[in-house]
C-alpha cells in the first residue's frame, strides 16, 4: 500500500506525536509499504521531498517550543501528493497540516484516517485568554467532531480518546489502537555501565540513592507541582528516594524555585531540555517512572520508562487506570501517601525480586513495537480502502 502520514512536525523534533509516526513509518516500510511523511517544516523554503518526507515551509512558533506551522492549502503540495498517489492519507494533527491532509483526501477521492493524539481540553490555555477559554473549549470541540465525522475511520490511543471524542458529540466508531514504542532502543542492555555513571555524576545523586523520574513537557498540563507537593509531604533525605525531572517547558523556571524554596534540593533534580536519543542511559539509573499527569491520552515517555523495565507509579485516572496493572508492571496511587509506600515498597525489594519485576514491566510492552502498531493500522487501512465512503465536511 501507499500510505501518507500527516503530522505538523517531524523530526528531529521529537514529542509523542512524532516518535508514534516514526515508528508507524518504520513498522509499514519493514513490511514493504511506501511511506510519505507531509510535515512543516520551518527551515525548508520551498516544497521537496527527501527520504519518504514532504517538507513543506513553515513558520517557526516560538510559543509552540519552535516547532512550526504551515498554511492548510497549497497548490505544489498537492501536486507532490498526486504524484505519490497514496492509497490512504492518514492525519495526526489537527492544524494546518491535518487540514491539508483532510482536503487533500477529498480532492484525490482518497479515505481519510484520524488518529487524535491530544486531550485539548487541557491544553487551551497556551492559546487562548483565560476570559475565552469557555468559547474555545466549544469550538474546539466542535472543530474535532467535523473532522472525526469527513473521515472514514477514527482512531484514538486509549479509551480516554473515545470518551473525549463523545464529550465532542461524536457518534461513530472509534478505534482505540494504544502508542507504540521504540522497544530496541531503551531496552536496559542498550546502555554502558560508564553511560549510566555519568548521567548519575553529573546530577550528583549517590550510587545507593532510589531514582524515580518523569519525562515530558514542563507544563501544567503534567502537574509536576502535585509530585513536588507529594514529594515534599512524604519523601525525606532519609529515605533515599530521588525524583528526576526531565524536559523543558513554561513552568520550568517557576517549578526550579519552588523546588529550591522549598528546600526539596537534595531530593529533586530537573534537567531540563535532554535530546531524546540521550534519554535511555537517564532511565537506565531509575527503579521507577512516576507521574502525576491527568492529561495524558496514552503516554509514550512512560512506555519508554516500561521498555526499560521501570514500573509505573500513576496518578490514578480512572479512564486510564487499564493502563497499569497494579503489583504487575507498577501501582495507582491517589495520596502522597500511597505513592510514598509504593516507592518505598519498590526501595526495599530485594536484588532478585527487583530483576523479577523489571522483567515483568519489559515484558508488559513487549507486543508495543513497530511491527505490531503497523500491523493494527494495515487491518484499518485496508478496511477504508475496501469500503471507500465519501464524506463531505
Amino acid at each position: 500500500m501507499r500510505i501518507a502520514l500527516f503530522v505538523e512536525t517531524y523530526v528531529p523534533y521529537i514529542n509523542g506525536v512524532v516518535t508514534h509516526v516514526k515508528i508507524l513509518k518504520e513498522g509499514l516500510e519493514q513490511q514493504g509499504h511506501q511511506v510519505l511523511v507531509v510535515c512543516s517544516d520551518g527551515q525548508a523554503k520551498e516544497h521537496y521531498i527527501k527520504d519518504g518526507i514532504l517538507h513543506c515551509p513553515g513558520h517557526i512558533s516560538k510559543k509552540f517550543y519552535g516547532y512550526s506551522l504551515s498554511l492548510p492549502f497549497s497548490s505544489r503540495r498537492m501536486e507532490l501528493l498526486r504524484e505519490f498517489d497514496p492509497d490512504v492519507c492518514h492525519i495526526h494533527t489537527e492544524f494546518g497540516i491535518g487540514l491539508f491532509g483532510a482536503h487533500a483526501a477529498k480532492k484525490l477521492g482518497k479515505p481519510l484516517v484520524y488518529t487524535l493524539h491530544t486531550m485539548y481540553d487541557d491544553y487551551l490555555y497556551y492559546v487562548s485568554p483565560k476570559a475565552f477559554l469557555g468559547l474555545t473549549k466549544k469550538f474546539s470541540r466542535w472543530y474535532v467532531r467535523r473532522l472525526a465525522e469527513r473521515s472514514s475511520a477514527v482512531l484514538g490511543p486509549s479509551k480516554k480518546c473515545v470518551e473525549y471524542f463523545r464529550s465532542c458529540g461524536l457518534q461513530k466508531e472509534v478505534h482505540v489502537i494504544p502508542n507504540s514504542v521504540e522497544l530496541d532502543l531503551f531496552h536496559p542492555s542498550a546502555t554502558s555501565e560508564e553511560q549510566r555513571n555519568a548521567v548519575r555524576e553529573q546530577y550528583h545523586i549517590p550510587a545507593g540513592d532510589m531514582v524515580a523520574c518523569f519525562v515530558g513537557r514542563m507544563g501544567r498540563e503534567k502537574s509536576v507541582d502535585v509530585l513536588l507537593d507529594y514529594w515534599k509531604e512524604t519523601i525525606t533525605p532519609e529515605d533515599h528516594i530521588h525524583l528526576l525531572l526531565i524536559g523543558d517547558g513554561p513552568q520550568l523556571p517557576e517549578w526550579r524555585v519552588r523546588a529550591q524554596e522549598e528546600g526539596l534540593e537534595d531530593r529533586v533534580t530537573f534537567c531540563g531540555k535532554v535530546m531524546h536519543k540521550d534519554i535511555p542511559p537517564y532511565f537506565a539509573i531509575c527503579d521507577a517512572y512516576v507521574t502525576a499527569s491527568l492529561s495524558e491520552a496514552h503516554s509514550i515517555s512512560m512506555l519508554e520508562g516500561m521498555a526499560s523495565g521501570l514500573p509505573v507509579l500513576q496518578r490514578l485516572d480512572p479512564l486510564n487506570a487499564y493502563q497499569v496493572q497494579q503489583g504487575g508492571n507498577g501501582y495507582l496511587f491517589e495520596t502522597a501517601q500511597e505513592m510514598a509506600a509504593h516507592l518505598r515498597e519498590i526501595r526495599d525489594l530485594s536484588p532478585q525480586e527487583k530483576q523479577a519485576l523489571k522483567e515483568r514491566v519489559i515484558d508488559s510492552v513487549k507486543e508495543s513495537g513497530a511491527k505490531q502498531i503497523a500491523n493494527c493500522l494495515l487491518k484499518v487501512y485496508q478496511e477504508v480502502v475496501n469500503s471507500r465512503p465519501t464524506e463531505e465536511m
